[in-house]
């Protein structure tokens, strides 16, 4: 068979959870002879062209292609929380994929940023797609259900009001979250609501609030034209279930590892050796690697050893913080990250591994690593991790974000060094990839479950291919007029207007470097992308950034190279990040 994955990001640049398990599942396809390809979502480390966003490359045996996603404007869509879901131009690419490489069966391991779209495309193309559900993305924006401050989220309200809250929280700065706070989620619903549908006049980002309504109807429907979604825990299956998928199309089946370079031997400390604990995974607030390192401290010294793995640049903030948590301690390790085929000897150095959650975690494949090793773990108490480690059984078992119980604990293992090698004999060899792609392969030969439930089709949209030879210009980069946001930008020749926007993306860069430059300045909704639908004239055109007071600052384009800016006037500021312009003069039909 030719089988299509996607994945939101991929190796070799992103090898957390959900990508080593899209890789296990497209290296046992290749080895039994099928023929595999990925599309995979990648973050852009800059803004770009619509038509730069693509690209390939080959990654043992399977062809991959990648999408370079942003949290900008793109293709024909302009509100950033629309693009988030129902990313049109990332559908029209998987559009084009499933033309060329024609596959019998599209398996999607994550669509965040890549967008719900591709359903569309792969149900009107006919080809039978299955999905594996790795977080709640489909149902949670911020894919954990996890609300600021560490509260758990039962999900979207009526109307998305408390997403569209948590949201403001997490990128509206300390003021936002302390006014959304205030706001019950009832009135936020009944706000969201009249924004939707056009009764409140237009606000600051009313487009944005208008966006989160449909949400999750929009991804639950296409979730119920799938032919099968493989649910790894019963937590994933109830939420599912509770917001709007038919239970009929859900199969429980937990995922699979590679079974192979895991030293299956018993773990003791008879000797009086120090216990050794690991955390091994992405360094973030809600991976909870600070709540561990709260109940390491309060050890006695001398008695343990920790070592954390994790990438220190995913959230470098972060990172800091628990270097500050963890200075004056020797027995605290940073040791950063390790080849993915290496985790059986990283492992094979711990006794206990620690996964001290803050979220609804979907048993992480570290948990699974590590019971291939025989080494107990020690976890919060959340369904996704609980359903897999059975306190006092092979591991044990503490209320989330609660460092005292985690030290209680961890002291049992330091106290009684015996429970580690009770422990440590239940730990029984989880499934393997082998046994998980045979239940996948299963699954597609068995087709549509045998009593679905009436599938609506009526809001199925026709998802164009692609067209990678459409080269229409834009600029992007960002303005500052007076120390302020401007309200426009138009890029003209003379009175002929090329593109305009009135819309201005988040650029905490740009504020922050002006600050130290000792600018006085709030604002920092200051990049910009112009669509030009037309060729142009670099030599003659000019952008037009109008200020608040209907000042305008007139930059021409001949004056400001591309990843460069300048300062035209006290407070006024220009500069381009990338552009793709067409010229219109006598042999420069290139792109520049």
């Amino acid at each position: 068979m030719k089988i299509l994955l996607t994945v939101h990001q991929f190796f070799p640049n992103y090898f957390s959870g959900t990508e080593v398990l899209t890789y296990s599942v497209a290296k046992e396809l290749l080895r039994r002879g099928h023929t595999v390809a990925v599309l995979t979502g990648c973050p852009a480390a800059t803004q770009m062209d619509d038509a730069d966003r693509f690209d390939e490359y080959d990654l043992e045996g399977m062809q991959v292609y990648r999408f370079h996603h942003a949290y900008i404007p793109m293709g024909d869509q302009d509100v950033v929380t629309e693009i988030e879901y129902d990313n049109r131009l990332a559908a029209q690419y998987f559009a084009l994929i499933l033309d060329q490489f024609k596959p019998d069966v599209v398996h999607f391991f994550h669509m965040s940023r890549l967008g719900g779209g591709m359903i569309d495309a792969a149900v009107k193309a006919g080809i039978p797609a299955y999905s594996t559900p790795t977080d709640f993305w489909s149902i949670c924006p911020t894919a954990q259900l996890l609300l600021h401050g560490g509260k758990v989220c039962g999900g979207p309200s009526a109307h998305a009001g408390n997403c569209v809250k948590h949201v403001a929280e997490l990128t509206r700065g300390p003021r936002a979250r302390m006014i959304t706070r205030l706001v019950p989620d009832a009135i936020a619903d009944i706000a969201v609501k009249l924004t939707a549908d056009g009764i409140l006049p237009p606000y600051p980002l009313h487009r944005e609030v208008a966006a989160m309504h449909p949400r999750k109807n929009f991804l639950v429907t296409r979730l119920n034209w799938l032919n099968g979604i493989v649910a790894p825990t019963q937590l994933m299956t109830r939420v599912l279930a509770s917001n709007g998928v038919d239970p009929n199309l859900i199969i429980n089946a937990n995922y699979g590892i590679d079974a192979g370079g895991y030293d299956a031997t018993l773990a003791e400390r008879n000797d009086g050796r120090p216990l050794i604990i690991g955390f091994i995974g992405t360094l973030a607030p809600h991976k909870g690697c600070h709540i561990l390192i709260e109940a390491f401290k309060r050890l006695p010294t001398g008695t343990v050893r920790l070592k954390v793995y994790g990438n220190p640049a995913d959230f470098p903030a972060y990172y800091e913080g628990l270097q500050q948590r963890a200075a004056g301690s020797d027995a605290i390790a940073f040791l950063g990250t390790f080849p993915n085929g290496e985790i059986g000897k990283i492992i094979a150095g711990i006794d206990v591994l620690v996964v001290p959650s803050l979220w609804y975690e979907n048993t992480p494949l570290v948990v699974y690593s590590s019971l291939a090793a025989k080494r107990p773990v020690i976890a919060s108490d959340f369904p996704g991790l609980s359903e897999t480690i059975k306190h006092d059984w092979n591991g044990l078992i503490f209320a989330a974000g609660d460092f005292t119980a985690l030290h209680d604990r961890l002291k049992r293992l330091v106290d009684t060094p015996s429970l580690l090698a009770d422990l440590s004999r239940n730990c029984h060899p989880p499934k393997s990839s082998v046994q998980y792609v045979d239940e996948l392969l299963a699954l597609y030969d068995k087709g549509l479950p045998s009593a679905p439930t009436q599938r609506d089709h009526s809001t199925l949209r026709s998802i164009a291919l692609l067209d990678r030879t459409d080269k229409r210009g834009s600029i992007a980069g960002w303005a500052v007029a007076g120390l302020a946001a401007p309200i426009r930008l138009t890029l003209q020749t003379g009175d002929t207007i090329h593109g305009q926007t009135t819309r201005f993306l988040p650029r905490p860069d740009v504020r922050d470097g002006l600050r130290r430059g000792g600018a006085n300045i709030k604002a920092n909704t200051f990049g910009f992308v112009l669509k030009l639908p037309d060729d142009i004239d670099r030599t003659r055109a000019a952008l037009h950034c109008e200020a608040v007071n209907g000042r305008i600052i007139i930059v021409p384009l001949r004056d400001i190279a591309c990843r460069t800016s300048v300062n035209p006037s006290d407070g006024d500021y220009v500069a381009i990040d990338s552009e793709q312009l067409m010229w219109q003069s006598e042999d420069r039909n290139l792109p520049q």
